[in-house]
């Protein structure tokens, strides 16, 4: 026999073919009680299971269709300076706010460099996305992976040009991309000024520069990032190990391909 249930307070045991009533046990965050008794048995399984809601995956965002024919529009007039020019001032600027920033997203997730310089120089000189930190941190995530450091120091710079206060994950990509063209001394420097600034490096900053130190063999670097976790970090006893473990399945890796 199965019963199911959806009630907040359970008020009954079950004792073979007796029933004897209990003091209440709230059981929250639950969608339904499944009980399956056996009849030759004195055991009673009960299943509890989460809310739908709790299984349920956040929608993936979708590109509006203005943002997608204009993404089209340039990608089609990307030779066309003049063209470009007028998708921009014509179609582009006439953009919802989301919009204006899903045109963006996608031509640095589709790779196309010149575009997406242009659009960011015009997205950050318009009022109420010049302020906009994620702004400059996705752009300088962008050029740090096509290893322009230079054009990422300037957006970085521009910044603080502007009264700005890079936050976290700006120095983080700022430290990111130094650490792709092999600089290893100004990613540090960046992790001091950011110290400096009040800033507060969080795990993803210590993982990217501890793998890093380790893998051209600055042991003591290393050993006092760690050590400075205690000050930063939750529970860093478990984010070292964390750190540690995946870099030892990162040298078993290495060692395998060789």
């Amino acid at each position: 026999m199965i019963i199911t249930a959806r009630p907040s307070l359970v008020q009954w045991s079950f004792e073979g073919s007796a029933i004897h009533r209990f003091k209440p046990i709230t059981l929250p965050c639950l969608s339904k009680i499944s009980v399956r008794i056996k009849s030759n048995e004195r055991r009673i399984k009960i299943n509890c299971g989460l809310r739908a809601s709790y299984k349920k995956k956040p929608p993936s965002k979708v590109i509006s269709k203005e943002a997608i024919q204009v993404i089209q529009a340039l990608k089609l007039a990307k030779s066309s300076p003049q063209k470009i020019d007028q998708i921009l001032k014509e179609r582009f600027t006439r953009l919802l706010k989301d919009d204006v920033l899903d045109v963006l997203s996608e031509l640095q997730r589709q790779n196309y460099l010149d575009l997406s310089l242009k659009v960011f120089e015009l997205i950050r000189e318009e009022e109420g996305y010049g302020t906009m930190l994620s702004l400059y941190s996705d752009m300088i995530m962008f050029l740090g992976r096509r290893k322009m450091i230079e054009e990422a120091e300037g957006i970085f710079c521009g910044v603080m040009e502007r009264g700005l206060r890079p936050d976290t994950r700006m120095h983080t990509e700022m430290i990111g991309a130094y650490i792709q063209v092999g600089m290893m001394e100004k990613a540090m420097e960046i992790y001091g000024s950011m110290k400096e600034s009040g800033c507060k490096p969080d795990r993803l900053t210590f993982m990217i520069l501890i793998r890093n130190l380790e893998k051209v063999g600055d042991k003591e670097m290393v050993e006092a990032l760690k050590e400075e976790c205690f000050q930063f970090v939750d529970y860093p006893d478990k984010f070292i190990q964390e750190v540690e473990h995946k870099q030892k399945h990162a040298k078993k890796r290495s060692l395998h391909i060789a």
